[in-house]
């Protein structure tokens, strides 16, 4: 069985610092050992971002692999997902709409406390 990827949002880079979570541990009692990838694009979106955790949210994406994309946003973020065989990780109702359509594989936080999987 290989590695799951899963992909961060810029949402999810901000739970840790909104919601106190530690994703490397949920996602692990989740998915097991996974390799976590952020949009390249999400990278520069989160150094404009207008929020108190912007910057500690830029400093966690950097502690995983950034990959490319052409896309920008929600877009970049679901472009990697079908590359990579991925799980979108992401409290973004738009985005999770969108993914399901996609028949993309989710990981979103229930009740403010623990996240869940929801797969096709």
């Amino acid at each position: 069985m290989h590695m799951q990827t899963v992909v961060l949002d810029t949402n999810a880079l901000l739970m840790p610092f909104e919601v106190g979570l530690n994703l490397d541990v949920s996602v692990r009692n989740l998915l097991g050992d996974v390799r976590f990838v952020v949009p390249g694009p999400l990278v520069g979106e989160l150094k404009h971002l207008d929020s108190r955790y912007a910057k500690a949210a830029l400093a966690l994406a950097r502690t995983k692999e950034i990959v490319p994309s052409e896309a920008h946003g929600d877009d970049a973020v679901l472009e990697v997902a079908v590359r990579e065989h991925a799980y979108v990780l992401t409290n973004d109702k738009e985005l999770r709409r969108r993914a399901r359509k996609q028949q993309i594989p989710l990981i979103y936080l229930r009740s403010g406390t623990h996240l869940v999987v929801e797969t096709y």
